[in-house]
């Protein structure tokens, strides 16, 4: 029963997704009057006025439905809450993850990430009660455990067409194990909802960067491109955590969001590439070679996409935050770019900002393996890159456990 589990849940998870893609495609074409792609995710021919329109009416809308939700629904629960088996809400699941996915479409700073996962969640939890109900097998409480990390992974591949990512996710971050069992599960899964989300997406990089092999160069500069990145991550992953823990959830949230989103409104009238999950800013740095426009642009643009992230989800918005940590790693990763570029000219400034992506991802969420493959899947890279990618995510994570140690 557990295989035939695994093999619905992971169809499931895939349409899941696929309905997130195309009701994020739908909204972003609405209210933005565009539809990103991968080397061009940035909305700026939607101009500064649409660009605030899109962003204050949708703030508003977001708002509505967050309240509406948190004040007269059943009480949201997250996927670690329902590992230990507490049940997600049909409803109150579905209409978090579409706000969520719609917040994003309009240009909302967070990432959309989450919403996938949750939603994989909760159908793994829905098709076990129904099997539990019309069959007399029973499945065991680490089995149920397990269909639920798996589908949450799932989803994650589903929308980024990384199911290596997606399997790392249930294992490094919900599980918390490696086993036999749980890596047959979590990659079938995620294998099975890449391929139902590819029917929408293709098997297209979700970054856009060079196809060459990595310089050895970049091994040596990951040295301290790593320990940094650690240093950053660390702050951001404490920043995350306060702004969730201190979100918003009563009537407030009707006028703080709205405010919110106002201001980031205000800043892509000028700077587009704040908005979204950061694949704008990300994409900008991974493309540009000026070093003038990376150190008065993008350094600036990376300060400001970190601000409005925090306080996003402090005024009340759900989303996730690993695409707009590699947004943040990778302006890091090309202003050391510049430096190495100048002194190496072969090495290109895009290298370096993948080095600086994986590694603040990895340190602000703990997760080396899980922030490697991320960025070797949605970006196609060359098997050149495990090495210096490898070295940077361990030289973040430990860096940022010495901090964050510290730090209590």
């Amino acid at each position: 029963m557990l295989a035939i589990s695994t093999i619905i849940i992971g169809v499931l998870a895939g349409m899941g997704s696929l309905a997130l893609s195309l009701f994020y495609d739908v909204i972003e074409h609405l209210f933005l009057r565009y539809n990103e792609t991968t080397w061009s995710p940035v909305a700026w021919a939607a101009g500064g006025k649409i660009r605030l329109i899109s962003l204050v009416v949708g703030g508003i809308l977001a708002a509505l439905s967050w309240w509406f939700m948190r004040t007269k629904m059943k009480p949201t629960v997250s996927i670690n809450q329902g590992l230990d088996g507490k049940k997600m809400p049909v409803g109150t699941t579905a209409l978090h993850v579409f706000t969520q996915i719609f917040f994003v479409g309009v240009g909302g700073s967070v990432g959309k990430e989450l919403a996938p996962r949750e939603l994989g969640a909760m159908l793994s939890q829905t098709w076990q009660r129904f099997m539990s109900k019309f069959t007399p097998v029973q499945l065991s409480p680490e089995d149920r455990k397990l269909l639920v990390a798996a589908a949450a992974g799932a989803g994650f591949a589903g929308v980024y067409i990384a199911p290596i990512t997606g399997t790392m996710f249930s294992l490094e971050l919900l599980l918390k194990r490696i086993d036999q069992r749980s890596i047959l599960v979590s990659l079938t899964m995620s294998i099975e909802a890449m391929l139902v989300g590819s029917l929408l997406k293709g098997f297209h990089p979700y970054y856009g960067v060079g196809n060459g092999k990595f310089s050895l160069i970049s091994t040596l500069v990951v040295l301290v491109v790593g320990p940094v990145c650690g240093i950053l991550g660390s702050l951001f992953r404490k920043l995350f955590k306060w702004a969730n823990a201190h979100q918003t959830r009563d009537n407030k949230l009707l006028w703080q969001l709205p405010l919110v989103a106002l201001l980031t409104g205000l800043i892509a009238f000028y700077f587009p590439e704040i908005m979204s999950n950061g694949r704008p800013l990300a994409q900008t740095a991974f493309a540009t070679t000026n070093a003038g426009f990376i150190l008065k642009v993008l350094l600036i643009g990376a300060v400001l996409k970190a601000l409005v992230t925090v306080l996003s989800l402090r005024a009340g918005a759900s989303g996730g935050t690993l695409t707009p940590s590699i947004a943040i790693g990778a302006v890091v990763g090309v202003t050391f770019g510049i430096v190495v570029n100048h002194f190496f000219p072969a090495v290109p400034i895009w290298e370096t900002g993948l080095l600086g992506a994986s590694s603040l991802l990895a340190a602000s969420q703990q997760a080396p393996l899980m922030a490697l493959f991320m960025i070797f899947e949605v970006c196609h890279l060359n098997y050149s890159a495990l090495l210096p990618l490898g070295l940077g995510v361990c030289l973040a994570v430990i860096t940022s456990k010495y901090i964050l140690k510290k730090a209590h």
